[in-house]
């Protein structure tokens, strides 16, 4: 049997596989094999007595926890199996904590740490009482806003008249009359004053990735930001498209709007606070927002592309967006972002969790190099869509001569473009006169 997510094996004893153990009692719970090849084969183990004993105390002395050792055999060979469980308290091996992610051991530094011991102390980082607050810190504007927003979602009934230390008490940020961060980060006048990492930065870059055209930087609270950062990309990052419906002239921006709000509240409100700004890059044909912060235990990003349960990592911000109707509490916020593209006529949006973070891309061209490799389209082919997108058209001697090829090699190639992919239609007289053009989105 294979090493899973909860087992391990080792051919022989190190003291290094110590910090395994503590990975293990950190997460789920596990077992580690001494004396097993990686696929789970006997090969023995020397010593076995004196590591029933040295494992067990080594465990208790330097991690304060007690383990199962089984000395076992399997076609004569002896092995140990060391049974960990897991533990609802952080485990320290020498003041170092790890745990078991998926089938590797990670050392958890930093604000991962941070966030896995407010989360054994039972709590999250956004319900956390700030001590250095008041409530002259709230900007009494964007209260007035949420509650027109929440007015029109009839989601937070009996608010009439309450003061603001009254309407943030109903919506529990506070505690013993003192305010919690979730409602510094919600409503505060300078969030950023407390929180340094609050803001979002969003640059035009080149394709290399490297070359910055020009970038900004919004400020505020989470109510605030949202339009901010809508308005910025709108007004200096984003072209309109400009279309007639007869005589109205319809302006739409290249992304659609309810995806680009979707991406901004979720990496608002999940992000993780105690790491790096929120990122949005702007490319010619891509853009894509990074948020610090990795998808919650229990969810798969095979899941996002359907409703899904919902994890939040800051559940007071999720509960108080969703009783102002800036979201839903039901995990359908990726699928949101996903059916706004797709009515749009764009691909659909890529998500991958990268650099300690979640991040959203939306394409603008279906007909991008990048696209094209991902439907399975050869380099002939992607080079013969390109020459129809410059020149409108392409005829079977052109794909011929672009691609340097014999007339068979590109029938059969036009012909998967055709039929299979959908791409492009026949069109004028059969034989010599005829051409192919692009298909329309």
């Amino acid at each position: 049997m294979p090493e899973q997510q909860n087992m391990e094996y080792k051919s022989s004893w190190h003291d290094d596989y110590l910090k395994w153990i503590c990975g293990f009692a950190n997460a789920q719970g596990g077992r580690i094999f001494i004396g097993k090849d990686d696929v789970g084969v006997a090969v023995g183990v020397e010593d076995c007595q004196d590591l029933m004993d040295e494992i067990p105390n080594k465990v208790k002395n330097l991690m304060g926890i007690t383990v199962e050792v089984n000395l076992l055999q399997e076609d004569g060979k002896p092995f140990i199996e060391i049974v960990v469980q897991p533990y609802s308290v952080p485990i320290s091996l020498r003041g170092r904590y790890y745990y078991r992610s998926g089938s590797v051991k990670q050392e958890l530094t930093g604000a991962a740490l941070n966030e896995f011991l407010l989360k054994r102390a039972g709590h999250t980082w956004d319900d956390v009482v700030e001590e250095d607050a008041s409530f002259d810190d709230i900007d009494e504007a964007t209260i007035k806003k949420y509650l027109r927003k929440a007015d029109e979602a009839g989601r937070l009934p009996d608010v009439d008249g309450l003061t603001t230390p009254e309407l943030l008490s109903k919506l529990r940020l506070t505690k013993n009359g003192k305010l919690t961060r979730a409602a510094i980060v919600l409503f505060g006048k300078d969030p950023g004053k407390f929180y340094p990492s609050t803001f979002v930065k969003i640059g035009k870059f080149e394709d290399d990735d490297f070359t910055i055209r020009f970038q900004e930087v919004e400020e505020g609270n989470i109510i605030q930001l949202v339009d901010k950062v809508l308005r910025t990309l709108d007004h200096k990052f984003l072209i309109r498209n400009i279309s007639f419906e007869g005589m109205n002239r319809i302006e739409t921006l290249e992304y659609p709007i309810p995806a680009l709000r979707e991406m901004i509240l979720n990496s608002l409100i999940h992000r993780n606070y105690m790491g790096a700004h929120t990122q949005l890059r702007v490319y010619d044909n891509k853009l894509f927002l990074w948020n610090h912060g990795m998808l919650p235990e229990g969810i798969t990003l095979a899941e996002l592309t359907e409703t899904h349960s919902s994890f939040p990592r800051n559940p007071a911000l999720a509960e108080v967006c969703f009783k102002g109707g800036y979201i839903d509490a039901w995990g359908s916020g990726t699928v949101k972002i996903i059916n706004a593209c797709k009515a749009a006529g764009l691909p659909e949006p890529a998500m991958e969790e990268k650099w300690g973070g979640f991040i959203v891309t939306l394409f603008k061209d279906k007909l991008s190099t990048e696209q094209l490799v991902k439907l399975g389209l050869n380099q002939r082919q992607i080079k013969a869509v390109a020459y129809v997108k410059e020149k409108g058209k392409i005829t079977n001697t052109e794909y011929q001569e672009i691609n340097n090829v014999s007339r068979r090699t590109a029938t059969r190639d036009i012909a998967e473009l055709v039929e299979n992919f959908k791409m492009i239609k026949q069109t004028g007289s059969v034989g010599a006169g005829s051409y192919y053009k692009l298909i329309a989105p």
